[in-house]
């Protein structure tokens, strides 16, 4: 069964919590971050061609959570992650906070940093306040999971 939103009338996956085409509330009683134990065991991953996705690197590949398959490109400036639409990357899910995580970057290299979430930010399964980003490593955010991409050519970023 399909959720509708209540401004742009767009039909959205059941479990959604922000409308997909316009960004609006979907549910406004959950309003608030849900707390969950973490990092979660997550089976079944996306195959995924690292090496052609290399070629278009730095950039983010969810395989786990809404948009499995999904790529953002992290190639042009620091980009925030969080469940608020106003983020670069927008995380649909009550597990994510409104503003959770950033990639920042610091000459040729890129970190992942926490701000402030309330379920933490996994690198590689160990929760992180920052942590320097290289090829194949695993970013968990919530219940999504996301494999950093580096670029070609041996390079980590």
């Amino acid at each position: 069964m399909k959720i509708f939103c209540p401004q742009c009338a767009a039909a959205n996956a059941p479990d959604s919590q922000f409308c997909a085409q316009c960004g609006a509330q979907l549910l406004p009683e959950l309003e608030k971050t849900v707390s969950m134990p973490g990092p979660v065991d997550i089976a079944e991953e996306e195959q995924l061609d690292l090496e052609r996705l290399s070629l278009e690197g730095p950039l983010l590949v969810v395989v786990k959570g809404i948009g499995v398959g999904q790529t953002f490109s992290l190639k042009e400036k620091d980009v925030l992650i969080g469940r608020d639409p106003g983020n670069d990357i927008f995380l649909d899910d009550i597990t994510v906070s409104r503003r959770h995580a950033q990639i920042k970057r610091h000459g040729d290299q890129l970190h992942i940093v926490d701000v402030g979430s309330l379920n933490g930010t996994y690198l590689n399964r160990e929760r992180v306040d920052r942590g320097r980003l290289t090829h194949r490593d695993e970013i968990q955010i919530g219940r999504f999971k996301m494999i950093f991409v580096g670029k070609s050519g041996g390079e980590d970023t």
